[in-house]
């Protein structure tokens, strides 16, 4: 399969090693590599990306993204999401054998239902440190517990990929057509045939598969269907003890004449007649002899367990920062009156311990429940998948920045929960998904006026965060994606993982770069100081977004258009503003707003943040512009002074067909 180039399972392939039902392993397909030796990059088998979209076939949850690398960064994209991995070692000794944790190799989870992959692989500085035992590094996608990391003699392995390609499968879900098994019932291309029923695809493409019903066997495709399987010929598939007779589907077990009982070797079995009554006079004698002593270990169990799950708790709270947390709100003054402690049965109760249909949504670092609280109020809970050691500092940080924030347009923090195996934080319940989902939906409501509404709310929202908070909050991680939009479809700031408190005295601090690719400053990127100017560049792309309704990166464009901010910068250049802009924004937005708007993102986009305005100030132009006669400047356009108004060169781009953006793919830029 070639780089860039999407794998057609329909016309042959990689080699099948097996098919089961609704799961088919093939030869690794998702496999990448980049050498180097002392002048720099000396080749590279390419950054891969896959597109199952109009197969039966998506990536399963069994896969994991793998890292192999001493200076290495993988970074997988999938559909709403983005995840990363960094593999670094300095000594071929730091890379442990059997341990895939970050020295010399790191993995991360990945999600269900995806039917399309791309990756990026980048590294800090060419290998040269550690190129004398890693020439090489690699990263790929396998099933989960198969690929078993073996240390330095990996790293310098020349023949890795030839062996991940023999050993190492993807494992991919597959399911008939698009339509659900609702859908299905009365369509006469229903493919389950007799004693088989159906299941619906667990990903949001559609689509079903058969089974065979519980004690039948068979192909479900195939006619006559599946047929029933006599349990009573195997004495596997049965518990009789005596007599078992086949029923369809099932068995039965019973007693010869002359004994009684259900028949089963895990039940009563079968007890002769004669033996009733003495039966009877041992189990009372026992159950009278041994009360006394049941009770008193009874008691003395409860009291053991109940001192266990309190010592369990108390465990689980230091892991997950509990004191760490204490510490930061006692140090904020009334910081944490308002937040709440959980208990782990209290939101075990609100989300139905947690099932599958009070999921909202899942992300690179957990899944987000729907609650419902005693008091009938419904929250969201976010779960994390698990909290080592180097994400507690970031964890922590959220709890403390939502603390302290209290605005109509940002997400409200309802409290915490740190005495369960994983923490969980609790917020408003926000209804009507985020911002990202509506733009690349296209949905009906979301006219220029709600447009203009939503990036006003948000910018408003931003700007109390850099200089309304008691602490000034830098959010690092602006994106459409957390943007959420509530019943009345005002937006709500969210996600404050990434988000850092700056000190009145500074004007900036030097930190881990962290951000999503396509919204991430350059500035910020390159010289690693974080400012408010920072997130001031990304809320310049959501604002891009909004105009555009295109992709922040998209891989199925031409290299010039791939990245939305630097396509936007070119297209007010040439002149072509709006070919690139969404149909109903040009028909509904006038034309001095959206002369106005761009220049306004333009000096969002500067490549000196000291040049771009301040979110108060976007927040006010952005307030202004709603304010303006919101007549169409297609209307505009007969006016002759505004004719001269649209290009520098007296040209309009007006009758242009505009150009429409798809969300297959991503791409890392930082320029423009």
């Amino acid at each position: 399969m070639s780089v860039y180039e999407p794998y057609d399972f329909e016309t042959g392939g990689p080699h099948v090693y097996e098919i089961s039902d609704g799961r088919v392993r093939v030869s690794n397909i998702l496999l990448t590599s980049r050498c180097y030796n002392r002048g720099g990059l000396s080749n590279r088998a390419g950054n891969f990306w896959t597109n199952l979209t109009g197969t039966p076939y998506s990536y399963s949850d069994l896969n994991e993204l793998t890292v192999v690398g001493c200076d290495d960064t993988g970074i997988l994209d999938g559909i709403g999401f983005s995840s990363n991995c960094d593999a670094t070692c300095l000594t071929p000794e730091d890379a442990i054998s059997g341990y895939c944790s970050g020295k010399g190799c790191c993995k991360i989870s990945l999600l269900k239902g995806q039917s399309y992959y791309s990756t990026i692989m980048f590294n800090g500085n060419n290998h040269s440190d550690v190129l004398s035992f890693n020439p090489c590094a690699y990263m790929f996608v396998g099933e989960q517990g198969v690929f078993v990391f073996r240390g330095a003699s990996d790293l310098s392995d020349p023949n890795f990929m030839d062996r991940i390609r023999a050993t190492v499968p993807t494992v991919l879900d597959w399911w008939i057509g698009n339509l659900t098994c609702q859908q299905l019932q009365s369509s006469v291309n229903y493919a389950c045939n007799t004693n088989s029923h159906c299941i619906d695809s667990e990903t949001q493409l559609g689509g079903y598969r058969c089974t065979c019903d519980t004690g039948y066997q068979g192909n479900p495709y195939l006619l006559p269907g599946c047929t029933d399987i006599d349990e009573c010929l195997d004495r596997n598939l049965n518990n009789c003890e005596k007599i078992c007779t086949n029923t369809l589907g099932s068995f039965k077990c019973s007693c010869p004449v002359g004994q009684y009982g259900d028949g089963r070797k895990n039940g009563k079995g079968c007890i002769p007649y004669n033996t009733e009554f003495p039966v009877i006079k041992m189990a009372l004698g026992a159950g009278f002899g041994i009360l006394s002593l049941v009770t008193a270990v009874s008691c003395l169990y409860f009291f053991i367990k109940k001192r266990k799950l309190l010592k369990l708790r108390e465990k689980f709270f230091q892991r997950n920062g509990g004191f760490l947390l204490q510490q930061q709100l006692s140090s904020k003054q009334g910081s944490g009156e308002s937040t709440k402690m959980f208990t782990a049965g209290e939101l075990e109760k609100a989300t139905k311990n947690y099932a599958d249909d009070r999921i909202l949504g899942r992300g690179g670092y957990g899944t987000v429940y729907k609650g419902i609280l005693p008091d009938k109020s419904v929250v969201a809970i976010k779960k994390s998948k698990g909290l080592d050691e180097t994400q507690i500092e970031q964890f922590i940080n959220e709890v403390v920045i939502l603390t302290q924030v209290n605005h109509r347009n940002v997400v409200k923090f309802v409290g915490c929960c740190l005495e369960s195996e994983v923490p969980l934080l609790v917020y408003e319940y926000i209804p009507n998904g985020t911002l990202f989902e509506h733009i690349q939906h296209k949905s009906n409501w979301l006219s220029w006026e709600n447009r203009l509404r939503i990036a006003s709310e948000a910018a408003g929202a931003l700007t109390y965060l850099h200089s309304g908070a008691s602490t000034p909050i830098i959010h690092r991680d602006v994106k459409s994606a957390n943007i959420l939009l509530d019943e009345y479809y005002m937006a709500k700031i969210s996600d404050f993982g990434a988000s850092r408190l700056i000190p009145l005295d500074q004007t900036k601090v030097t930190t881990l770069v962290i951000g999503t690719f396509g919204y991430l400053d350059p500035e910020y990127y390159r010289t690693s100081q974080l400012t408010e100017k920072s997130d001031v560049y990304s809320f310049g792309v959501v604002l891009v977004e909004l105009l555009t309704g295109g992709m922040p990166v998209d891989m199925q464009m031409r290299e010039d258009q791939r990245n939305l901010s630097t396509h936007f910068i070119t297209s007010t250049k040439e002149n072509r503003l709006f070919q690139i802009l969404d149909p109903r924004v040009v028909k509904e937005g006038s034309f001095e707003q959206l002369q106005v708007i761009a220049q306004l993102i333009k000096r969002c986009f500067l490549m000196n943040r000291d040049d771009r305005p301040t979110m108060k100030e976007v927040a006010t132009e952005l307030e202004a512009l709603r304010n303006l006669t919101n007549n169409s400047w297609v209307h505009q356009y007969d006016n002759e002074e505004s004719v001269g108004f649209m290009t520098e060169k007296g040209s309009t781009d007006l009758y242009t067909s505009s150009t429409i953006l798809n969300d297959n793919t991503r791409e890392f830029s930082v320029s423009g």
